[in-house]
């Protein structure tokens, strides 16, 4: 466990008389992409939200880098390092864009750095540079996803924690941003990578895990997940 970034032990969620995560475990490693598929309703969105404590968990523990927040406040989770970029591209519509990556920036003490991480955000997502005075309401889809994952950057997480960030994406749009995960990670950025898209996701994933109605069904390296022919036919399309 020693070099495990997110230990996740045993997490129990209900909503009322329902049970959405019924006892899951697992570890992500620093440096790593790790994702989580499963079909509609299984409790990967559950599982990111109750990590970053925006849901109250019923029982189980999260380890963040060593320290426990299985009952921190979402805001001090963040200032932790550990930034969760929600389902359904949530900006400030009635701000800029530059203003919305200024909100991501917001929590920071080392206020010398923050220029050098526009630079960076911008060389990431060079369209945002292209449209930093426009209101984040007007920008597409795919722009407006980009700035969600752009702001989440600017507060310098260990851990993102990413929530479909395909959704509704149209497919050459949808290629663009997982190549932009996968150098974010490259450039040192620890995934947690929750994504309908299974096969994209288990391309680019170091670990996937399977979720199906709250349990952890199969988990093991990516590569070996995607080429598995039972979770090709469930979740591949194959």
């Amino acid at each position: 466990m020693s070099n495990s970034m997110l230990h996740v032990e045993d997490l129990t969620v209900s909503y009322g008389a329902i049970k959405a995560l019924q006892g899951i475990s697992f570890d992500v490693n620093k440096g790593e992409i790790i994702t989580l598929i499963g079909s509609n309703g299984a409790g990967k969105t559950t599982t990111l939200h109750s990590i970053s404590n925006i849901i109250k968990k019923s029982s189980g523990k999260v380890i963040f880098k060593g320290e426990d927040i299985t009952n921190s406040k979402p805001d001090t989770i963040v200032k932790s390092g550990l930034v969760h970029v929600p389902e359904g591209r949530r900006v400030f519509s009635n701000m800029s864009v530059m203003e919305n990556l200024e909100m991501g920036a917001y929590t920071r003490k080392d206020k010398e750095n923050v220029r050098s991480d526009y630079e960076w955000v911008f060389e990431l997502f060079p369209r945002l540079k292209e449209r930093s005075k426009q209101l984040a309401g007007t920008l597409s889809g795919g722009e407006q996803q980009m700035l969600a994952m752009g702001r989440a950057l600017m507060s310098k997480p260990d851990l993102l924690l990413l929530d479909e960030p395909s959704m509704g994406l149209a497919p050459i749009l949808v290629d663009e941003i997982f190549a932009i995960i996968q150098k974010i990670n490259k450039q040192g950025t620890t995934i947690l990578l929750v994504e309908q898209n299974a096969f994209k996701a288990l391309k680019i994933a170091d670990h996937g895990y399977i979720l199906e109605t709250g349990f952890i069904i199969k988990s093991g390296e990516a590569k070996k997940i995607a080429s598995d022919p039972a979770i090709k036919k469930a979740y591949l399309g194959g």
